[in-house]
């Protein structure tokens, strides 16, 4: 039996993205992401929960997103949930859940859009894979960058 590692996101950026480069010279952006749940309870009161994401996305795609995206602005994003792990400073082991992105929409009108960007757009990679999806060039394996490979 097949199995699914699929994430649609539809929420406001929490902070403006990051753009850095690995050492092989990968383009990655970093940001969070907020989603909000808005309901009624049982006694007709309005509640909302807001969840946060961290966001990663490579190449082509994180030099657009740096680009277009800044804090508050809305938008659409397709990946996967990925989970690393890391040793912290005294030895504990640490996990930390980010959705990759393979897929981008800018949305909003063309208020909330940067001048050009239409804010309809769409920007997945020609091949959809990003360094973190396949085993790329320049050290990273099949589940992503080497932890030596990340630059933050």
């Amino acid at each position: 039996m097949a199995s699914v590692n699929k994430v649609i996101l539809i929420g406001n950026l929490g902070k403006d993205p990051e753009l850095k480069y690995t050492p092989s010279g990968a383009a990655v952006t970093n940001f969070s992401m907020a989603t909000t749940d808005k309901w009624k309870d049982k006694d007709g009161n309005s509640q909302e929960r807001t969840e946060w994401h961290n966001i990663v996305l490579w190449g082509r795609q994180a030099e657009v997103a740096k680009e277009y995206l800044s804090k508050g602005r809305p938008v659409y994003i397709e990946g996967r949930i990925q989970t690393r792990t890391y040793d912290d400073k005294e030895g504990n082991k640490r996990y930390f859940t980010e959705i990759v992105g393979e897929k981008m929409q800018f949305l909003g009108g063309r208020d909330s859009a940067p001048s050009g960007s239409g804010g309809g757009n769409a920007y997945a990679p020609a091949n959809a894979e990003s360094p973190a999806a396949g085993t790329p060039a320049g050290g990273n394996g099949p589940n992503g960058p080497q932890d030596d490979d990340l630059p933050f």
